[in-house]
């Protein structure tokens, strides 16, 4: 019963990641400018600090860049992705970006998408 309770009381001041959103959309953009950035918010609502340990894109298409110090309780860090579609063919994409944490929710899968469309001659 002692062993239980230490455990829950541990789970209860441990980190704990929240994404203002999971996925972003780019929409319609052209194979002329290929290269397109977007930047996921999240906040530890936990009781410690928040470890960004990796995040790790689906491809080698997206370059993730990522808050490298720990963020205390009640603030802010940043997940950058960069998708990059020169030399892909045009069309629809989804991508994946697996973020890892010290957190309660210790992976979390955010995604980009969006249309490329062929660049006109």
């Amino acid at each position: 019963m002692l062993v239980a309770c230490l455990s829950i009381q541990a789970q209860q001041k441990q980190a704990e990641i929240k994404f203002d959103k999971i996925t972003y959309n780019f929409g319609t953009f052209s194979e002329k400018d290929p290269m397109q950035t977007t930047v996921f918010t999240f906040t530890n609502v936990g009781q410690t600090p928040l470890i960004v340990n990796q995040a790790v894109a689906s491809c080698g298409c997206t370059v993730v860049g990522y808050t490298k110090t720990p963020v205390k309780p009640g603030e802010k860090g940043q997940i950058k992705a960069t998708y990059n579609g020169k030399g892909k063919f045009p069309g629809h994409f989804k991508k994946s970006i697996t973020v890892y944490t010290n957190g309660v929710t210790e992976m979390t899968r955010l995604y980009i998408e969006g249309n490329m469309e062929e660049a006109k001659q």
